[in-house]
């Protein structure tokens, strides 16, 4: 039998519930499945720039070795500098350094940190050429 699987896209929540949802996934690292949608939902659809920088930030500098949040808060930095044109120098390093450490070692940060770096790159610095 085979089975059809669906995508979504989660939409953005208020900001109290994505905040919650990621201090959880931060105190106890089997709840992330919250919190990784309250990041995707608001990285795609939230139009408050400086509350998407700030949370994938926090999640990408808070969150521990091998968790997935890891790599989606790369992403979601990706998506947010595709929306916006636009990343703090501290996000934009704090992708480079999780894409760093996801070409090392996938099991301590997942390779969507990668596909964050090459949206940051693409997006915000497109005449730029990469060695790597």
């Amino acid at each position: 039998m085979h089975t059809h699987r669906s995508f979504f896209n989660p939409p953005a929540l208020p900001h109290d519930v994505v905040e919650e949802a990621i201090e959880r996934a931060l105190r106890d690292p089997t709840d992330v499945a919250d919190a990784a949608d309250a990041l995707v939902g608001s990285a795609l659809d939230d139009d408050d720039f400086a509350f998407i920088q700030r949370c994938c930030v926090r999640v990408g500098t808070s969150a521990p070795a091998g968790n997935e949040l890891l790599g989606l808060a790369g992403l979601c930095l990706g998506h947010t500098a595709r929306r916006f044109k636009q990343l703090s120098a501290e996000a934009e390093a704090l992708v480079e350094h999780l894409a760093d450490r996801a070409e090392r070692d996938p099991k301590d940060v997942d390779t969507r940190a990668l596909d964050g770096r090459d949206d940051i790159r693409c997006y915000l610095h497109p005449d730029q050429v990469y060695d790597d």
